[in-house]
């Protein structure tokens, strides 16, 4: 198991490498280019740049998260063709500078939905929160208003404000396109795709859908154990893999996530993890919860045991937190809370490896 950690950049992070290197057990950082267009070819120069910063404070840059989708893919548009030679071309431009997993989503419009970003917990701490009676009577467009005036000034991603401008026209161009047709465009991408990432040894490792459900009417393919197990028989390849996200599984209470890690897991299609942990608050409403099993829904402790119990050997990192100590910022991105997370699961780890060995 490889601890990292998620950074996004000198530009737009206010946490700094040096801060990260500090965390104890951190191996690496997962990183990515923000300012590329989505659909275009990630420029060696750029990569090499990232790779150097993290290098040069002493940790790893192996897992990239990440690469987005064109839409033109997600609908199955003519244009999606060149759109995909490009993501070639950056799988290509990757593997030169040592990543080894590319983690990305097939969300179509949006990616992770939350309906507040700062709900304050009763310790005076805040998290991000999801209500489904919002989602259901909120248009998009009102709902990135409300998401920007509450999270100092960030939005979450996919719904930045130039990007809402075409949002119309996007939601039009989605309107035929259902589960059946959203797998459809999965498949013909990853049988695209997989034979490069074979050939330079890079393994695609898809996030499933935040919240596992459909919202604003668009369909999401990335929920369960059928869909994940219907994704990795798309192209039976260790390199058509998942990134099994606890929480975003676990929004769902009937998603098992240790088995979903046990069986995935334990077939060599999970090369990269987020484990995090969320609270149950009834009606498909959630909120982000402190890693500790006390604190949420999820038994972060048996999460990990299966995790160890299969052998996994790839990269993980502690995923949302909240914001803690007066520290402000990217909303769920944090230090605090994130480095508390990983002396968490680094101590079951390591209380879970002796106690196998004893």
């Amino acid at each position: 198991m490889q601890m990292t950690f998620r950074w996004f950049g000198p530009d737009d992070d206010k946490i700094t490498l040096g801060q990260v290197r500090q965390i104890p057990g951190v191996q690496g950082v997962v990183g990515a280019l923000y300012d590329v267009p989505v659909g275009e070819v990630w420029p060696k120069a750029k990569i090499a740049g990232l790779k150097a910063q993290i290098e040069d404070a002493g940790m790893s840059l192996e897992v990239i998260e990440s690469v987005n989708i064109h839409d033109d893919i997600k609908i199955g548009l003519p244009s999606r063709d060149q759109y995909i030679e490009n993501y070639k071309e950056t799988i290509r431009n990757l593997s030169e500078f040592g990543i080894k997993v590319i983690c990305y989503n097939f969300m179509p419009v949006f990616d992770w939905v939350r309906t507040e970003l700062a709900r304050e917990l009763p310790d005076g701490s805040t998290t991000m929160a999801y209500d489904q009676s919002i989602v259901d009577t909120m248009d998009p467009e009102g709902m990135a208003a409300s998401v920007e005036g509450d999270s100092n000034g960030y939005v979450m991603p996919g719904w930045e404000p130039e990007r809402m401008k075409g949002l119309k026209a996007l939601f039009a161009q989605y309107a035929d396109v259902d589960e059946k047709k959203l797998s459809d465009n999965l498949r013909y991408f990853l049988e695209a795709i997989i034979p490069t990432c074979e050939q330079y040894d890079v393994k695609m490792a898809i996030h499933p859908d935040d919240p596992p459900r459909p919202i604003f009417g668009l369909p999401r393919i990335v929920k369960n154990f059928d869909d994940l197990k219907a994704i990795v028989e798309m192209v039976d390849s260790p390199h058509n893999a998942l990134t099994l996200c606890t929480g975003s599984l676990g929004e769902n209470p009937e998603n098992d996530v240790p088995a979903l890690i046990r069986y995935f897991a334990g077939r060599d299609r999970v090369p990269f993890a987020h484990v995090r942990n969320i609270k149950h608050l009834g009606n498909d409403n959630f909120e982000e919860a402190a890693h500790l099993s006390e604190m949420g829904s999820l038994d972060i402790y048996e999460i990990m045991k299966a995790f160890h119990d299969v052998g996994f050997d790839g990269y993980i990192r502690p995923d949302h937190g909240r914001m803690i100590w007066g520290e402000t910022g990217r909303p769920g991105y944090g230090l605090y809370d994130r480095a508390l997370g990983i002396a968490y699961l680094n101590g079951l780890w390591e209380a879970i490896d002796k106690g196998s060995k004893a």
